[in-house]
């Protein structure tokens, strides 16, 4: 049984939803976290609807905030609990994605997926597996999660953004390139990166120039 996710939204600029943006947050952080990240981008995106549910846990390590999944060097959970907290996240946020489909009347094709460390690493890990491919994914922060298991699941191949800052010190940069290769190494043929330089963890303003870029681009913007 899935869990719902309570999730915050911010209706299109225009006042017409012809897209969706689906913002991920990080662990120990919350929906809101990103959601601010709405004010800049849907001026140029008028038509897009920006929501960003909370993980479905309480964070052991940031008791304020959500995980999608525990993190055995943070929290002291085992790789296995880690795994099947993954997994239950993955239904979880499948059961949300195809609910917000059904209640917006979207097709996967207007729908990105934008993440932020652990949430790039749901959205690189649910997203490849569902059956219609999204808009894009762009990835923030993060890794991808199992590569190895990637090209055995692979359903779906949606265009993906990878970006980092090469002065990450919780997620290290060198996690990009890694993502890449096993993208590639599945069969995607559209996969960009960009570098944030003098970035730690976060999202500079030119990662979020090159995303806007991406997602309007693959939305139907440009």
């Amino acid at each position: 049984m899935t869990r719902a996710l309570n999730a915050e939204r911010r209706e299109p600029v225009s006042g017409e939803m012809r897209s969706a943006v689906v913002f991920l947050h990080g662990y120990g952080a919350n929906g809101a976290d990103l959601l601010g990240l709405a004010d800049p981008l849907g001026e140029h995106m008028p038509d897009t609807m920006f929501i960003a549910p909370d993980a479905p846990e309480a964070c052991a390590g940031a008791p304020m905030g959500f995980q999608w999944f525990p993190i055995p060097w943070i929290d002291g959970s085992s790789e296995e609990e880690s795994a099947e907290g993954m997994m239950r996240a993955a239904a979880d946020l499948n059961a949300f994605l195809d609910g917000l489909m059904v209640d917006e009347d979207l097709l996967p094709e207007q729908v990105m997926l934008f993440g932020f460390s652990q949430g790039t690493m749901m959205s690189l890990h649910v997203a490849p597996r569902r059956e219609d491919a999204i808009a894009g994914i762009c990835a923030f922060s993060g890794r991808l999660q199992q590569p190895e298991a990637l090209v055995d699941d692979v359903v779906s191949r949606p265009p993906v953004l990878l970006v980092h800052g090469d002065q990450d010190d919780v997620v290290p940069v060198q996690s990009l390139p890694q993502a890449a290769e096993a993208l590639q190494k599945a069969g995607w043929e559209e996969v960009y990166a960009h570098i944030m330089k003098g970035t730690g963890h976060g999202i500079a303003p030119d990662g979020l120039s090159v995303a806007l870029a991406f997602m309007r681009d693959r939305l139907g913007y440009a």
